[in-house]
């Protein structure tokens, strides 16, 4: 399968928005990948629903949002109505998790589970055959630009061994730190997406850095 590239919109500039999010249109990118933080679960106020609603109007490509709040349960067929087409909800901020991913698929999107980079891969045993994406944090969630945590590598493979012995269709996203260094490390540890912000955002010809990124893993 073809190993795919997300660029994280926080990473954008929102004084020129329209134009970052044509810019992922026209590129190689697959998917737009979008925070959204409540202040309460991470440290950080991002963006909510009238900049999603904005975004999912010009985006041509999948619309991957990555809830990095408490309680999301109150918020799933929001976000669905918003054009959403993957849910990804923190394992930390579930306390009925196995509900929340059937109320996300109910909705008409694909379910993923996010882990902290503190939680370990065999939380989700029980529950792995009925995600479609596993969001492992390279980095503490919260905020863009910071280092990439190098147990990153062996958690992927833990995930990649625990998706394989149950036989799942669960595709690892990796979110944080990502560069041009660490992405095929990442994927031949097991990883599918690559969610990339800063190192695209920040570049100095983001079209040529995210077309890297995809001749780096493929």
């Amino acid at each position: 399968m073809e190993k795919l590239i997300a660029p994280s919109v926080l990473a954008a500039d929102f004084g020129n928005l329209q134009r970052d999010v044509e810019m992922i249109n026209q590129s190689s990118a697959d998917w737009f990948h979008i925070d959204i933080m409540d202040g309460v679960f991470v440290p950080n106020i991002s963006f909510g629903m009238p900049v999603l609603d904005v975004i999912s109007k010009h985006a041509k490509k999948t619309i991957d949002v990555h809830l990095m709040i408490v309680d999301p349960d109150r918020y799933i067929t929001t976000f669905a109505d918003l054009g959403a087409n993957i849910l990804t909800v923190h394992y930390e901020a579930c306390t009925h998790l196995h509900r929340t991913v059937q109320a996300i698929k109910a909705a008409g999107m694909k379910a993923g589970v996010a882990l902290n980079p503190h939680t370990p891969i065999a939380v989700l045993e029980d529950i792995i055959a009925d995600l479609d994406l596993v969001c492992i944090m390279s980095v503490n969630p919260g905020f863009g630009g910071q280092s990439f945590i190098e147990n990153t590598y062996k958690k992927v493979s833990q995930l990649k061994h625990l998706i394989e012995f149950s036989n799942a269709p669960t595709l690892i996203e990796i979110d944080g730190g990502v560069t041009d260094k660490n992405a095929n490390k990442l994927i031949e540890a097991g990883a599918d997406v690559l969610v990339a912000g800063s190192f695209v955002f920040k570049s100095p010809d983001p079209i040529a850095t995210i077309e890297n990124l995809k001749a780096i893993v493929n």
